[in-house]
């Protein structure tokens, strides 16, 4: 019996046997033993499912890995250091040195810094477009070593939702993966690959952990796309790894395991961005509550959000679920049971007294974070995003006067009176 997903976040991953732990164990080993070297020489290659080294797959992370694939309605996924590797690796993987990536320019700007600087020196090249193109904007973007196009659900810290069926129907005419960031709305408010998302990314330091715990990223595979209809394309998929005995991942696991199976064997293998066994257990303990605090964060960040475009002192209030939003009709469709927590908008008078404003600010705390169940904000030009230019800034949808904020699950109307009396100081 198919169970819902509010059902899977507290159930989901790991069902104990007869006198087994309730909860989730807690693996903490960077080893295990074996009887043989035959045993152990199994799992080397890949002719058996086991463990020998943390560095590449342990118990305890694969268990909440397990249980995330389950919410997002997965075929095979795995848990990573950060969200930072997620996305990393999710590319990486089909990706090498003189290969082409599309992605929207409204991304996370540590994401855009990853993607235009650091992988760029690895030899990628990328090209941002504008998260509302059109199709045939989209479509003249491509190049013939174009491997894979990448969004996010709910871009970071502009809020612009993405068209996701039509990046999707682009990217599949060209034969290649839709990538998601799926950090924002989780699977509780959006589910990609039911509008045709091949790859789904998520920071889980954010509402999937929730309390500001641990730090942690996690891939999931929809296990949809067919690698091998486009063998021309992925030869890392499709034909035999040296570096791994000669196995060719789509023949050997098919489209629903050779992408995770590639990620865990090679690249897991070689960088090491593992999550900890106690950061996985932790996260668990997050998602178990993720249906119920997805929705208060919700309630209180349009309860906000409509308060700040009631007040002359706000220049423009961006929120996807906020009637007369630019996004509010795609949210609709993409997100009828709530967008995020988060809501980015303008005081009046620009940058400086943004930051005043923010300064003022006693129940909201000024954090490098988001998504956490306390209330807390950012101002992402001098800090997430510093280290882009002016005209990246406009392009990623993150003006100088832009405030990030995100609510928490306390009681909206104590944040409303923060903002309020912080704005009274600053502006009168």
């Amino acid at each position: 019996m198919e169970k819902r997903i509010e059902t899977k976040c507290v159930q989901g991953g790991y069902t104990p046997k007869n006198g087994e732990p309730r909860q989730i164990p807690i693996y903490q080993s960077t080893t295990f033993k074996y009887d043989t070297s035959e045993d152990m020489g199994k799992l080397f290659d890949l002719e058996a499912s086991g463990y020998f080294y943390s560095r590449l797959q342990n118990p305890t992370c694969d268990m909440v890995a397990a249980k995330i694939c389950q919410l997002e309605g997965g075929s095979a996924a795995m848990l990573t250091s950060s969200g930072q590797a997620a996305n990393f690796f999710a590319v990486f993987n089909i990706a090498n040195a003189g290969d082409h990536i599309i992605s929207s320019s409204s991304i996370y700007g540590g994401t855009f810094n990853l993607f235009s600087v650091t992988m760029k020196k690895m030899g990628i090249d990328f090209t941002f477009i504008s998260p509302d193109s059109t199709e045939e904007d989209i479509q003249k973007a491509f190049k013939p070593n174009t491997k894979a196009v990448f969004g996010e659900t709910i871009a970071n810290p502009a809020l612009t939702v993405l068209d996701i069926e039509k990046f999707a129907r682009v990217a599949h005419k060209n034969g290649v993966p839709l990538i998601i960031d799926n950090t924002f709305p989780t699977p509780i408010n959006c589910r990609p690959f039911e509008f045709g998302a091949d790859i789904v990314t998520h920071s889980t330091t954010k509402y999937m952990d929730g309390h500001g715990s641990a730090v942690g990223g996690c891939i999931v595979d929809s296990g949809n796309f067919d690698w091998m209809a486009h063998k021309e394309k992925y030869p890392g998929l499709c034909t035999p790894d040296d570096s791994y005995h000669g196995i060719t991942y789509a023949e050997k696991f098919g489209k629903e395991g050779a992408y995770i199976y590639k990620a865990t064997a090679q690249l897991m293998r070689d960088f090491g961005c593992t999550q900890s066994p106690q950061s996985a257990y932790l996260l668990n303990l997050g998602l178990e509550s993720l249906h119920v605090r997805m929705k208060r964060h919700c309630e209180n960040a349009l309860a906000v959000a409509e308060y700040l475009a009631s007040d002359s002192r706000i220049g423009w209030v961006n929120y996807p679920s906020l009637k007369g939003d630019k996004y509010y009709d795609r949210a609709c469709k993409y997100l009828p049971n709530g967008s995020c927590g988060v809501v980015s908008f303008g005081v009046n008078g620009g940058k400086s007294v943004a930051e005043a404003f923010m300064k003022e600010l006693r129940l909201i705390a000024i954090e490098t974070h988001v998504a956490d169940a306390r209330s807390c904000c950012l101002h992402p030009a001098s800090s997430t995003h510093r280290q882009l230019s002016e005209q990246e800034l406009i392009n990623a949808g993150v003006p100088g006067d832009l405030v990030r904020l995100s609510c928490g699950i306390e009681n909206a109307q104590d944040l409303i009176d923060d903002i309020k009396q912080a704005l009274d100081k600053v502006i009168g």
